[in-house]
Order: structure tokens, then C-alpha cells, then sequence
């Protein structure tokens, strides 16, 4: 089986190689029957940033059955945005499954980290909505549980935001407000922008994270997410905000210009 994967190795390899020279160039030093699964990872994605999306399917594909969890990872994220192969988000599932699954026992401080956890965040969305006309039903529980662990033990803000979700909403669990803005503050202070705006919408309503409620602060603080978001992550902040907006008061909207002064100072 090692000789039939090194022959399949190679000549993928000279396949890439062919294609676009520049890209491969360390194929110049390591002979193609013996790539290394890191270098067929680095083909397969380098194939990809220069928009050869089937070379590049194939060397991930390759990279992925031996092992390499960024193969996997990007495998999986091409499955979930139907990015070069037909959309399927229980495709996407088994990659990233297969990521966590195979993770050592303390990936917190291996190079394989990032992915671990970006893939233990995908799961948790998978499970909390499900995939349609699949094994995997929505699982609130196991998916707050996988928040958790990737907010706790990665540090992920995505999860810390999601988890401070589901605290609030009393999803998987309990509701628990306090722990919630927790969360979320930890995920607002790493830029996270959808975390400091539902934090913003929160001390905007008073509720129920303060004690009373802190318009003028609020508003700033949506109105600065939405400065610093992605324009993906605008369409879920901008309905806040302009709610916000539309029920504060003209001292509430200077006010909140003040709160905004130092950031823009600081630029």
C-alpha cells in the first residue's frame, strides 16, 4: 500500500509540476516519488490560490488520507462554501470531524491547533442547526458543550461569542446572563465585532446583562462593530444597529460620537 501511495504521490506531483512551475519550486530539491505530505498539502494550495480548484481537490484530497489536518481543514471549508466542488456540509462535517478525532492529546500547543479548532467550532454549528437529509440532527447540547471547549481551551472568540449565545438564549442548557457577557467580553476584546455588538444591543436595552440600562455606551459600541466588521458580518450587525439608532435620543447619538472620539484619535 506505501508504494501504490507513493506512485499516486508522484505522479500527482509531476501533474501540478507541469501545470505551474513556478508554484512548485521545491519539487527543484525533493525528487515527486518522495513529497513529503506537507509539500503535497503546499501544491494542493498553492494550485488553489491560483484558481486551479481540481489540482487542487486532488492534492488536499491526497494530503487529507494521510493525515495533514490543514488538507482536511481546507477540504472541508471548499465542502461548506461550494468553493470548487459541489456544496455538501455533511462532506464538510466528516472533514473536520476527522480533524478533532485524530488531534493530539494536547493540540493547544501543536502547529495543528488552529485547525482543531476552527474545525471543533464548525461541528458545534453543524450540530446546533443539523444538515438536512443527513445522520447529524440538531444536538444543542453536544454543541454548546463543543463551544465551550473551543472557547476555554483555544481561546477561539467565534465560539466565545457563539457559547455567549447560547448562555443568553438558554440554548443546550441553562440561561446564564452573567456568564454570558463573559463571554462575549472576551470575544469583543479580541475584535471580534458581533460580539461587541450584541454586547452594545445588550447595554443598549438594559438587559439582561446591567443592572440599568446604558443607551449612550451601547450605541457606541454597535457603531463601532459595525465600523470594524467584515461586510459578511454587517448584514447580522446592522439590524441592531440601526435599531438602536432609530430609538435613542439626539443627546444619546452625541454622546455615543464621544465614547467613539478615542478610538478614532487613536487611529
Amino acid at each position: 500500500m506505501r508504494g501504490c501511495e507513493r506512485l499516486a504521490a508522484a505522479g500527482l506531483v509531476i501533474g501540478l509540476w507541469l501545470g505551474a512551475p513556478a508554484p512548485a519550486a521545491a519539487l527543484d530539491i525533493v525528487p515527486a516519488g518522495e513529497a513529503s505530505t506537507g509539500e503535497i498539502f503546499s501544491l494542493g494550495f498553492s494550485a488553489y490560490k491560483r484558481g486551479a480548484k481540481v489540482e487542487a481537490f486532488k492534492a488536499l484530497s491526497l494530503a487529507a488520507e494521510k493525515g495533514h489536518a490543514g488538507a482536511r481543514w481546507k477540504l472541508g471549508q471548499m465542502f461548506a462554501q461550494g468553493d470548487g466542488v459541489d456544496e455538501d456540509d455533511y462532506q464538510a462535517f466528516k472533514m473536520f470531524e476527522r480533524i478533532v478525532r485524530d488531534q493530539d492529546d494536547d493540540p493547544s500547543f501543536t502547529p495543528n491547533a488552529a485547525y482543531v479548532a476552527s474545525a471543533v467550532v464548525a461541528l458545534a454549528g453543524y450540530l446546533r442547526d443539523g444538515i438536512p437529509n443527513s445522520p447529524v440532527i440538531p444536538d444543542l447540547v453536544q454543541a454548546r458543550q463543543l463551544y465551550s471547549h473551543a472557547a476555554s481551551y483555544f481561546g477561539d472568540p467565534e465560539a466565545q461569542f457563539e457559547l455567549g449565545r447560547m448562555l443568553l438564549a438558554g440554548e443546550g442548557g441553562k440561561s446564564n446572563p452573567r456568564q454570558a457577557a463573559r463571554w462575549l467580553q472576551l470575544s469583543a476584546r479580541k475584535g471580534y465585532a458581533k460580539a461587541e455588538a450584541l454586547l452594545g444591543y445588550l447595554l443598549f436595552e438594559g438587559k439582561p446583562i446591567a443592572h440599568r440600562a446604558e443607551p449612550a455606551r451601547g450605541l457606541a459600541m454597535l457603531t463601532r462593530a459595525m465600523q470594524a466588521a467584515s461586510p459578511a458580518e454587517r448584514e447580522w450587525i446592522r439590524p441592531l444597529q440601526e435599531e438602536a439608532f432609530s430609538l435613542s435620543t439626539e443627546t444619546q447619538r452625541r454622546t455615543a460620537l464621544v465614547h467613539l472620539e478615542p478610538l478614532g484619535q487613536g487611529q
